[in-house]
């Protein structure tokens, strides 16, 4: 069972149709799916299971993924195949896939949520997190969120990044922690269980994966699939 509080990745079923969609008016019929590392923590059984009634039929795998791309009709190329960059659908859901044709036109698949712990006031001159990096210059309020090191929150976001809650984007501050992150709130309405997006999603986190490859040094890639291995995922549409 997924816990409605702890962090966790979110799928979205009709992004990924988008992409491949668009992945195959760009290669044409002979488009091919980087599905390695379980679709790059997308899950292959999820992703297989929309590319499929598409018509793409060709896939990168590793040899684990295999069984379950072949019951959806899907075939590996096998080995480690150089691919032209206009002709691969890769990493579903990462706007600026660096495996794919680099394309802004879809909707990012994944999201990052995690909820709201707790709520408190921080005054100014008090710091917050590990060794204090960041000291409030006024009063504010700041958020307990989940999600941290420890289920693949890069920890150079702390004061680099930030998430969105109820549809407004407010920064990470401090180091991030093994399981949670504490986000300045200021004034803004919130409340214990509201939802907190990192990235993904129709809001304005939506693109937020980019600050997480330039303030971590990481690839999308290598962001993505780190979350999806380790977290519990759900789809939606």
């Amino acid at each position: 069972m997924i816990s409605p509080t702890g962090p966790r990745v979110r799928l979205s079923r009709s992004a990924l149709v988008d992409g491949a969609t668009h992945a195959l008016e760009t290669g044409g019929t002979d488009a091919v799916a980087d599905l390695r590392r379980d679709a790059y923590g997308h899950g292959v059984g999820f992703v297989v299971e929309v590319l499929a009634p598409l018509g793409i039929r060709a896939a990168q795998l590793d040899p684990a993924s295999v069984p379950t791309a072949a019951a959806a009709g899907i075939t590996a190329v096998g080995g480690e195949v150089t691919l032209e960059p206009a002709r691969v659908f890769g990493l579903p859901g990462v706007e600026l896939s660096p495996l794919g044709a680099g394309d802004s036109v879809s909707r990012p698949v994944m999201s990052l949520v995690g909820s709201v712990l707790s709520i408190k006031a921080l005054r100014a001159g008090e710091g917050v997190s590990y060794n204090y990096t960041h000291i409030a210059p006024e009063d504010t309020r700041i958020a307990l969120v989940s999600g941290g090191f420890g289920q693949g929150v890069a920890r150079s976001l702390g004061n680099r990044a930030t998430v969105e809650i109820r549809g407004a984007l407010h920064p990470i501050v401090g180091r991030v922690a093994m399981d949670v992150c504490v986000v300045d709130i200021g004034d803004a309405q919130s409340a214990r269980g509201d939802e907190v997006v990192y990235f993904g999603g129709a809001g304005p986190a939506g693109p937020a994966l980019a600050t997480w490859v330039a303030a971590s040094g990481l690839t999308a890639a290598e962001l993505v699939c780190a979350l999806g291995l380790r977290l519990p995922r759900e789809v939606v549409e």
